[in-house]
């Protein structure tokens, strides 16, 4: 969620520093703070609200100071305000800390603290850190700072430093991610690389128990039970061009109009037309292996969740095998049974969300064979997993999913198709759906070309206070998916739901006022859906309508009608959620909202 940079090394910290905050902005926060150490000396400044209020409240810090951290905060523990952003210090004002994650046992340890005498100044658990290290420090951060975490119950990632040793980052994780990146003028860590390729691509991605010791030139690495190690340097794709807007007013606008490539990307070099199937070379399990899984279980968050919805669909039609999708949240709280043929996928954008780090851990806890499907190369999850496949879809920073969804859909029909083959899928039946898969992406972009016509759509409902979404089949995640886009970005209240559901209930909201969007494009239900279709007429809802280009049958009913290219049923959610993405993001627009940083979200949600 937060986001912590730290820089030691030759250059002035406090321009590094809030650069990376800029660039971690998309994480979605409410305050942000700054420490630099100079001249044995630590200076604080602190801000509620944006990254540039910290910067002018930071004006006055020393150019000089080449060590320092900062942090943006998403508050849990106390409100946004100046005393509870990052960073804490200590009461001397000698050691500073950023934190993100939650300390479960704050209470206590502020209680056995508080007797000892130190006093506290924020509402926040955090603060227990700096008061910690203080009461262990005896000449050594790296040591006072793993004696403070053998008393924490519960996640961090952090960064600490210390006027008493002015040229020195020390970090640690557990549960939370960091990363250490290694440039031509010193030494960097941050939450997220995002903030780290205006100076360097080569990284290291700490693991939980680890602590590390960073100077301007050196990093060492010690892991809990295991002394000093020797750190395992990456190099990763991201580029500056990729994580700026390039012209779009908005990343997600950038992300929505970008999915042709980060498909394409997706799939480039796995699908086999010729054979119907695909490569997914990462599995790391042998077709023998495949073969004997008897069961799968998708566990995920959010707008992969439906996703995974969409690959319950597409792995029980194509390849036969029974499909389980789980709520990641509550799948370690119900004590899940998880069959020995079974074979569990995470999915996550990020490779960082706890929820989702959670299930994998009561999987493999239970035994069972975990895979991962993400974005982020070296994230935890890719780490933990047993193996799995990436997306390649590029750095997402708008909050609200878009292109990972589309990239996290693309790979599940790939491992639909790949279990399909080795089962009862045919040759022929395979080479149509990898075939209609190559095509998507130019689909896509005609659906862009309707950009204008979508955002007309989207002035006319601006105001409206609720929606319902509609869809039958593949479309009915679609139609979860384009509602909580909507409420996302919008904050307007919208459902989606199965369109037969519609009469169980939800078709008492509709009236006059209600928008209803209904995916409704040709497929083996698109009578019963046209049926919906009356029925919501006949109740004078407002009908927006997603359906095949050159279907006239739904002129008649619908208020507005958005066609979309022809394309298998199997695969249209790819195509479908397209502008159920562009109309979400032109209410918001409409409506003044900050479509990037929606309010209490969070890009990366990293603590329960």
């Amino acid at each position: 969620m937060c986001g912590i940079v730290g820089y030691v090394g030759e250059r002035s910290a406090m321009p590094i520093l809030l650069s990376g905050l800029y660039r971690l902005e998309y994480r979605g926060y409410d305050s942000a703070g700054i420490a630099v150490v100079d001249d044995g000396t630590l200076a604080v400044r602190k801000a509620v609200g944006k990254v540039a209020a910290l910067a002018v409240a930071a004006q006055d810090l020393p150019a000089r100071a080449t060590t320092g951290i900062s942090h943006t905060r998403w508050a849990t523990h106390g409100a946004p305000t100046i005393a509870n952003a990052h960073p804490h210090t200590n009461g001397a004002g000698t050691i500073a800390v950023v934190h993100n994650g939650i300390i479960e046992n704050a209470t206590a340890l502020r209680t056995a603290l508080e007797r000892e005498g130190y006093v506290f100044r924020s509402e926040t658990d955090t603060e227990v850190l700096p008061h910690l290290i203080d009461a262990a420090y005896d000449g050594d951060l790296l040591e006072a700072v793993q004696s403070a975490l053998a008393r924490v119950v519960g996640t961090y990632g952090i960064a600490v430093v210390s006027s008493l040793e002015p040229d020195t980052l020390v970090c640690a994780r557990q549960g939370s991610p960091l990363v250490i990146g290694y440039s031509d003028h010193g030494r960097l860590a941050a939450s997220d690389a995002t903030a780290l390729v205006e100076h360097t691509h080569d990284v290291t991605y700490l693991t939980d128990g680890q602590i590390a010791r960073i100077t301007r030139d050196e990093c060492t690495i010690h892991e809990r039970g295991a002394g000093r190690i020797t750190p395992t340097i990456i190099t990763i794709d991201a580029d500056l061009e990729t994580i700026e807007k390039n012209g779009y007013p908005h990343f997600m606008l950038k992300e929505i109009h970008g999915q042709p490539e980060a498909l394409e990307n997706a799939m480039r070099g796995r699908v086999l037309a010729s054979t119907g199937s695909a490569k997914l070379g990462g599995l790391n399990l042998n077709r023998d292996e495949l073969r004997r899984v008897n069961r799968v279980i998708f566990a995920a968050c959010g707008t992969s969740w439906h996703a995974a919805l969409i690959g319950e669909y597409l792995v029980e039609e194509l390849a036969g095998i029974p499909v389980e999708v789980e709520y990641a949240s509550e799948f370690r709280y119900r004590n899940p049974i998880i069959p020995h043929d079974a074979l569990v996928f995470v999915i996550s954008q990020s490779g960082e969300t706890a929820d989702t780090l959670a299930a994998l851990r009561e999987a493999h806890a239970k035994g069972a064979t975990v895979l991962g499907l993400c974005n982020v190369v070296g994230s935890t999850i890719a780490r933990e997993t047993d193996g799995g496949v990436y997306l390649h879809a590029g750095p997402e920073i708008g909050v609200a999913s878009t292109k990972a969804f589309t990239a996290q859909v693309t790979v599940l029909v790939l491992l639909a198709l790949y279990l399909g083959r080795m089962r009862h899928l045919s040759l022929k039946d395979g080479a149509r759906i990898a075939e209609g898969l190559i095509r998507v992406p130019d689909q896509i972009r005609q659906v862009l070309e309707l950009d204008d016509q979508i955002r007309e759509i989207a002035l006319r409902y601006a105001d409206r206070p609720n929606f319902l979404y509609l869809g039958r089949s593949y479309n009915y995640p679609v139609a979860l998916e384009g509602a909580l886009k909507l409420k996302e970005i919008s904050y307007i209240h919208a459902e989606g739901y199965p369109a037969a559901e519609m009469k169980h209930g939800p078709i008492a909201l509709v009236d006059e006022r209600m928008p209803v969007v209904v995916l409704a494009t040709r497929d083996r239900v698109y009578d019963k859906v046209r049926s919906n279709i009356e029925e919501i007429r006949a109740r004078h809802g407002e009908i927006i309508v997603i359906t095949t280009a050159g279907d006239e049958e739904l002129r008649g009913l619908a208020h507005h009608v958005i066609e979309v290219p022809e394309t298998l049923p199997q695969l249209s959610p790819l195509v479908n959620v397209v502008p159920l993405q562009l109309l979400a993001y032109h209410i918001a627009v409409a409506r003044g909202c900050p479509v990037d940083q929606p309010r209490n979200l969070a890009k990366s949600v990293t603590v329960e």
